[in-house]
């Protein structure tokens, strides 16, 4: 887990075995977080919610470093990049997602967030000698999208509407990552650990003020203990740890392959549902499943051959 995000001037060939399981174990933990967003947004605001999401990871991320390291020393040299970095993969992104989703469903949300690895490709191909444009990466990627269009299925249709602007706070929160991950490509010699921490304490420095200003300090505290049950869980696993797989992935895999994370986490959320909470798994659902598998495997490009 101690592995320092790097470019390498080589193109980079097919994942790797331990790369497509960090992939899956990501989505599936980032699935899980749609969980606990659920029980803990029913008492806290969304803009709380993502301070305490961030600060305790945060913290908690400050302690794992204080007793096993690396040394939270090796960031402050980056101070600079770790702020353009909260701003790009959290505070905007979220600040976009939650403006949008007020007019929008869930189906259309999922949809336009799938779009990640197609913005997270053209910046590669832009800003990138080891991530260029293919054909295998454009149709796995169409295939992606399609497959989470057909797996949202009926809901989907049924939230099309909505105004143009909310379509388009969603696009931006997707580009937005995308350029999230290229800055995280700057970090070279940088633990994912110590990226991980400097990242969230910088967006814990960012929220802070926003909520005060927007919301003032009455009622943060004001939860059930089963919504902090939740908020622990979304900030430990769903955050913490998630971003050191994250960052992980992003130095063994590159930029894009690790955006394809935001095609796994709409699968890994309905199965989740169906195993423990007793929900049903539709055939249109099992259909998107099968296409955004198969985009994943033409992404890889070993099966049908790398053109």
């Amino acid at each position: 887990m101690d592995r320092s995000v790097s470019a390498t001037p080589a193109l980079r060939g097919p994942m790797v075995l331990k790369d497509w399981a960090q992939l899956l174990l990501l989505g599936a933990i980032w699935g899980g977080s749609f969980f606990f967003a659920r029980i803990a947004v029913a008492e806290l605001h969304p803009l709380v919610l993502v301070l305490f999401r961030v600060a305790i990871a945060a913290i908690a991320l400050q302690i794992y470093l204080g007793l096993r390291g690396p040394s939270f020393r090796l960031a402050f040299p980056h101070a600079g990049l770790f702020f353009l970095l909260a701003f790009t993969n959290n505070v905007i992104p979220f600040s976009l997602i939650f403006a949008g989703q007020t007019e929008l469903g869930a189906g259309v949300a999922s949809v336009l967030n799938a779009t990640t690895p197609f913005w997270t490709l053209i910046l590669a191909n832009a800003l990138t000698s080891d991530e260029k444009l293919s054909w295998n990466k454009l149709a796995g990627i169409a295939l992606g999208i399609a497959g989470t269009a057909v797996m949202i299925g009926p809901g989907l249709v049924a939230g099309l509407g909505g105004p143009v602007w909310a379509k388009f706070a969603l696009i931006g929160a997707s580009l937005s990552y995308g350029v999230a991950l290229m800055v995280a490509r700057r970090f070279k010699g940088v633990p994912s650990p110590v990226i991980a921490t400097g990242q969230l304490t910088a967006s814990t420095i960012i929220m802070i003020p926003v909520v005060l200003l927007a919301l003032g300090p009455a009622g943060l505290f004001s939860a059930s203990p089963p919504v902090w049950a939740a908020v622990l869980a979304l900030a430990l696993l769903s955050t913490a740890f998630a971003y050191i797989l994250y960052f992980n992935l992003v130095a063994s895999a590159g930029a894009t392959n690790a955006s394809l994370v935001t095609l796994v986490v709409p699968v890994s959320a309905v199965l989740l549902g169906f195993l423990f909470l007793g929900e049903r798994l539709e055939l249109f659902e099992i259909g998107g499943m099968a296409l955004i598998g198969l985009g994943l495997v033409t992404i890889d490009g070993r099966l049908f051959g790398r053109r």
